[in-house]
């Protein structure tokens, strides 16, 4: 397979488009950042209007942003426009927050266009059920993707199957969950690994409802979460096999059990059956303290392992399979190898070695066949 990186040759411009997205990648201000490289803000100003820095102030900020030289004398990069973007807890995530969350989703669509010219991605097949109820839609995306009424195994592996990217988050703020959105008609969801593997389940169905739900942006805001919120609720754990399963009022021990099932956070599924009448107003309000009690608020009890990616992971041992390396792809974007792994559930490339790519995969959501792109 033959690598697109550019020649030596050509001449080199700077980008300041590129500069300004690597500053909001890692979250800095520009007053941060001058203070960091030790020049005045000004001249990040100055850059960031297509002044070249200096050869010793250019080894200093690539240290500091953590982007190889060349990468600020590339192509422009598509940005994601932060307004179109609806962030869970908007209300408590700062401005630097959001501009490094929808830097590094940047550099996911960054990523996804290198891998969309070398391979055939299943196209998206993401019901339109914008005049639904949240619990009508959960319902009719399962009945359209013939899942009935059973326990999802792996929220990102059925997604993924369904033409949705999904690329990983590395902010390390607790109030990025995940965000979504469409880029020419291709749906994508960005998850925070920071999260528990329950969490995540639970932002990625979130994330699924505004793709059926808000694909024309509206309702925005609380109205927008609330139902999204909802919508993953009723998908993850529907009603009927809710009650099929579970007995009204458990002990707190029948709920780890059960979460096991839904593969839902205890939190979760102690709403979702309050909500459905299963428990009356005490025993539910009994069962958040049990939890709380339990160190629930702070992680999951008997958490599950993390899901990952199984597109990014038959891609990477596709080209691993062609001596393609991690270095080469990184070299080709000019990004560090480090920088791929925030992207890609940390999954490295030893294929090509007689070892596995990720974690162990079992899930009944296969993808299509993929094809490499000549």
């Amino acid at each position: 397979m033959s690598m697109s990186g550019s020649s030596d040759n050509e001449e080199r411009v700077f980008n300041p488009q590129r500069f300004s997205l690597a500053r909001r990648r890692r979250g800095l201000k520009k007053t941060e950042l001058a203070e960091a490289v030790g020049v005045d803000p000004k001249s990040i100003m100055n850059y960031e209007a297509g002044q070249e820095p200096g050869t010793e102030t250019m080894r200093r900020l690539c240290a500091v942003l953590k982007f190889p030289e060349m990468f600020f004398f590339g192509d422009d990069i598509e940005e994601i426009d932060t307004s179109t973007v609806s962030f869970r807890s908007m209300a408590r995530m700062t401005a630097a927050q959001q501009a490094e969350a929808c830097g590094q989703g940047s550099m996911c669509i960054y990523l996804n266009d290198w891998f969309s010219k070398r391979f055939a991605m299943p196209g998206a097949a993401i019901p339109d059920v914008r005049h639904a109820t949240p619990e009508a839609a959960a319902a009719i995306v399962r009945t359209e993707w013939g899942l009935g009424v059973q326990p999802i195994s792996n929220m990102i592996h059925l997604l993924e199957s369904k033409g949705v990217r999904i690329y990983s988050l590395s902010v390390k703020a607790r109030e990025v969950d995940a965000f979504s959105m469409w880029k020419g008609g291709t749906p994508f969801v960005m998850l925070n690994v920071q999260k528990s593997s329950e969490h995540s389940r639970f932002d990625a169905a979130h994330e699924l409802a505004h793709l059926v739900l808000h694909r024309d942006g509206s309702p925005v805001g609380k109205e927008a979460e609330s139902e999204a919120n909802q919508f993953a609720s009723a998908f993850l754990m529907p009603e009927a096999d809710l009650r099929a399963y579970a007995r009204p009022n458990p002990g707190i021990t029948a709920l780890i059990q059960w979460k096991k099932r839904w593969r839902v956070s205890l939190a979760a599924l102690n709403y979702r059956m309050h909500q459905l009448g299963m428990t009356t107003d005490h025993h539910y309000r009994s069962l958040c303290i049990q939890i709380s009690r339990m160190g629930g608020r702070t992680r999951e009890i008997e958490g599950l392992p993390r899901e990952q990616s199984l597109l990014l992971d038959k891609m990477l041992r596709m080209l691993a399979s062609d001596n393609v390396t991690r270095a080469q792809i990184a070299r080709d974007l000019s990004v560090t190898t480090a920088e791929l792994d925030e992207m890609m559930f940390g999954l490295t490339m030893t294929a090509h070695e007689g070892k596995r790519i990720g974690e162990p995969i079992r899930t009944k959501n296969r993808l299509p066949r993929l094809a490499l792109v000549n």
